[in-house]
């Protein structure tokens, strides 16, 4: 490393970059495992050696400060090794949504300019069907998890491991400026355009540190330690696979990145390396969960965070009975993501399982530097008093400061000081945030408002249910009415009507958990429900469905 020569009683300013993420692990656990499937185990150390080496080789193909990389991959150590070398040269980690339609990849990578792209061989027939649209790349990568390369009209630069193979061991990562960008990619899910959200290496540290801070606590659920094994399952295209890799690595943590997600292959990785901490939407819980193997591994030690959408009652009911501890967390892609996380307080630690359910089920508490309120139309404050429904708002400084070129939406992301969330939310006398839905989804009727989110809460109860979605339909008498579908159980198929789930719902309505006017009036039992390219129910999709 060449050093700056410093004037006697100059003192270092430490800068909060990506790069000093890596000291404590090379000194703490330099020998624990990165795995990625059957194919690679390395240790902190060989991490740390790949990380100078793609650097180098990066810089060798003409990577400099200021350029955009965008990557195509699956959950991988070569993501990992991105996640890193990238940011710290000082230029911009740009994590591509491969499930998303080529046209919205194509005005993704033209939007961020992307200088150079790393690609799995799975996704060039993809890359391929943009290529001649593209307007910046001057480079690609190929990344293959096999020997033989596939044939492709896209010029390839190098591959991967030859790259690395022939570049110099250790790189001279400089001092960045805090606030240089480390990365960027685009949210999903919206009508229009994707909007581009980005992040600096100081926010990204401040976001590891407060995540890390948070798994402290002493709850006997949503903790972190270096004596754990983690293993993503949100994929590292979005949000940073929730920043989780970067706490893992802080820690020192052992690694297990199971690539492309089958369940059968997730649970297997779990029993071999003895995975204890993972992360993922609801879908990807049912997904594993519903496999015949998940009956006989044992996924006692397994725990999990769920966020992207709300974790129902009783699908974190299914995977409790499999030993499984589920808590709920909230953020989003311009959170980056964390905001609140169901955290039990040490008062709570003597109630009964269902009690400590309905916390564990709550969009949760502030993370540490997080702070949190609801507000009305008018951008007043309302009452801490887990009745008042607002938009939540959010402040942390670890927030995206704007859109990426996007001035106009940046004002509407931003109003007096506070990120505006979309959300409707109440926030109780504990400080607990419970999300009631997004403020498009709400369902108006007869002057009320319904939540979706509930409605699909309480219908997850039913033995026979897998899935559930409600939206608004239009009626002319009400303004709006819930429809309600349905994913049955296998088990439960031709056995179980919409009716009796409605019947089912009536017990809310004595128990004084639900209005009778809520009870959706159609609910229509289907075969699957359309999911976003993150495993989010696409409601925008359900929507134009069944509009009319």
């Amino acid at each position: 490393m060449v050093q700056k020569s410093y004037q006697p009683g100059e003192s270092y300013q430490y800068p909060l970059i990506i790069k000093k993420l890596l000291n404590t692990p090379l000194v703490y656990s330099p020998d624990k495992e990165i795995v990625y499937r059957d194919s690679v185990r390395l240790t902190y150390k060989t991490l740390y050696e790949r990380i100078n080496r793609l650097a180098s080789g990066l810089e060798k193909l003409g990577v400099k400060r200021g350029n955009t990389v965008c990557v195509f991959d699956y959950d991988s150590n070569r993501y990992l090794e991105a996640y890193f070398a990238v940011p710290m040269m000082g230029a911009v980690l740009h994590t591509m949504n491969w499930r998303l339609s080529p046209e919205t990849i194509l005005y993704t990578m033209n939007h961020a300019e992307d200088d150079f792209v790393l690609v799995h061989a799975d996704f060039l027939p993809l890359l391929e069907s943009i290529w001649e649209k593209l307007t910046t790349v001057k480079k690609v990568i190929l990344l293959k998890d096999e020997v033989k390369s596939p044939g492709t009209k896209i010029p390839i630069a190098l591959e991967y491991e030859e790259m690395l193979k022939n570049a110099q061991p250790a790189y001279d990562f400089p001092d960045l400026e805090e606030d240089t960008r480390a990365t960027i990619f685009y949210t999903t899910g919206t009508t229009g355009s994707p909007k581009g959200v980005y992040f600096s290496h100081r926010q990204l540290v401040l976001h590891t540190l407060g995540v890390s801070i948070a798994s402290l606590y002493e709850s006997g659920i949503g903790s972190l330690r270096s004596k754990d094994v983690y293993m993503p399952l949100t994929p590292m295209f979005h949000v940073h696979a929730w920043g989780v890799p970067y706490v893992a690595t802080l820690l020192g943590t052992k690694q297990v990145y199971p690539g492309r997600y089958d369940p059968e292959f997730i649970l297997k990785l779990i029993q071999r390396e003895q995975v204890t901490f993972s992360h993922c939407v609801p879908a990807i819980l049912l997904m594993v969960i519903s496999h015949p193997m998940a009956k006989s591994v044992d996924l006692s030690r397994w725990q999990l965070d769920i966020g992207g959408s709300a974790l129902p009652r009783g699908l974190a009911q299914a995977a409790m009975k499999l030993g499984i501890r589920v808590w709920a967390a909230y953020g989003m892609s311009e959170t980056c993501p964390a905001v609140t996380f169901a955290l039990l307080k040490e008062t709570m630690e003597g109630w009964d399982a269902e009690k400590k359910l309905d916390i564990l089920l709550k969009t949760g508490v502030p993370f540490p530097l997080s702070e949190v309120e609801i507000v009305d139309s008018s951008d007043n404050f309302l009452p801490h008093d887990g009745a008042t429904n607002g938009e939540l708002v959010i402040r942390t400084p670890w927030l995206t400061e704007a859109y990426y070129k996007e001035p106009e939406r940046s004002r509407e992301l931003w109003r007096k000081g506070w990120l505006h969330s979309g959300d409707v939310a109440t926030i109780d006398r504990e400080g607990y945030v419970l999300i009631t839905d997004r403020m498009k989804d709400v369902i108006k009727t007869g002057g009320e408002w319904i939540s979706s989110l509930m409605l699909e809460n309480l219908i997850s109860q039913h033995e026979a249910v897998s899935e559930a979605a409600v939206i608004g339909v239009a009626s002319e008498q009400w303004g709006e009415r819930p429809l309600a579908l349905v994913v049955l159980k296998p088990q439960y198929k031709n056995k179980v009507t919409g009716e009796d789930i409605r019947k089912f719902m009536n017990r809310f309505v004595d128990e004084g958990k639900l209005q009778r006017y809520a009870i959706p009036d159609r609910i229509e039992i289907v075969e699957t429900i359309s999911k976003t390219s993150v495993g989010k129910i696409n409601k925008v999709a359900i929507k134009k469905q069944y509009a009319g």
